[in-house]
């Protein structure tokens, strides 16, 4: 009786610790660029980080101006837009990206990073949006991408610490005030 006591003890208390699933770092990813380079997140240490899904063709795609206006006026103080075009709702990045730098070059005078084309939801979502979307991996929350230009703001230890809703300009107050502090 006392060694089937045990046993149930011992599995009871290591049931919560193999639940735990472990974060990861925002570090530990690379991604490839618009150019068709790797991009490794290492080299953003120290630094906030806003990651942005991007696309031409949407209503929001005007918020191209403010990321570019926000980038510009901070990118000197520790600060960093990383925008990833996304496909995922309702085909509203179909360019190569070729076509998306030069739409964003020409139209915004884009010069944050721009990574290569991804998928930011479904089967074949990027491991950097799982881990953004994910607790079990960025140790905040769970979101998910509602559509084009939500915005994840990662602080300077690569800890995810808002979502932003696709709707909210780069420029907004909230965003300035956490660029800021």
């Amino acid at each position: 009786m006392k060694m089937q006591i045990s046993r149930f003890l011992l599995i009871f208390l290591l049931i919560p610790l193999m639940s735990t699933a472990q974060t990861s770092s925002f570090y530990d990813y690379s991604v490839t660029d618009i150019d068709g380079n790797i991009f490794s997140f290492q080299q953003l240490k120290g630094k906030k980080i806003m990651i942005v899904n991007v696309a031409s063709k949407c209503g929001y795609t005007p918020q191209y101006e403010q990321l570019e206006a926000v980038y510009e006026k901070y990118k000197d103080k520790g600060f960093v837009i990383v925008g990833f075009p996304a496909n995922n709702f309702m085909h509203q990045e179909p360019g190569t990206n070729e076509e998306i730098k030069e739409f964003c070059t020409l139209n915004y005078g884009v010069t944050f990073p721009m990574m290569a084309k991804i998928s930011v939801k479904g089967k074949d979502m990027a491991p950097i949006y799982r881990w953004l979307t994910r607790k079990d991996l960025n140790g905040v929350e769970d979101s998910k991408v509602k559509w084009n230009f939500q915005k994840y703001l990662i602080s300077r230890e690569g800890k995810l610490e808002k979502v932003i809703p696709p709707k909210v300009k780069p420029d907004d107050p909230e965003i300035i005030q956490w660029i800021e502090n």
